[in-house]
């Protein structure tokens, strides 16, 4: 069976799938992103992403950055509060 192929945005991922990406890329995704062109015709960096059904490309902005990092360093701190996580989410991109 062939895999979905999935291009998701920073704002429509799950507290999952940001799991799944700070697994994937423990050392950040820097240079593991890939380009593509969108029906505008503009150029769009992406991660990639492969779970067991899906492939992911998830648009990297300045939100997802943080997003990352924030989430990274709630893991590394043990801590069940997700304050840093959250507060990520209200910066607002223009990048896409």
């Amino acid at each position: 069976m062939a895999k979905r192929f999935v291009i998701k945005d920073y704002k429509s991922m799950t507290p999952d799938l940001m799991a799944l990406l700070v697994e994937a890329y423990p050392d950040g995704f820097e240079y593991d992103t890939e380009y593509f062109t969108n029906a505008k015709g503009e150029r769009v960096e992406a991660v990639p992403l492969e779970t067991e059904d899906t492939k992911y490309l998830i648009k990297v902005s300045t939100t997802l950055v943080q997003k990352f990092e924030a989430y990274e360093e709630d893991e590394d701190d043990n801590d069940s509060d997700s304050d840093d996580f959250d507060a990520a989410e209200d910066v607002e991109d223009d990048d896409l």
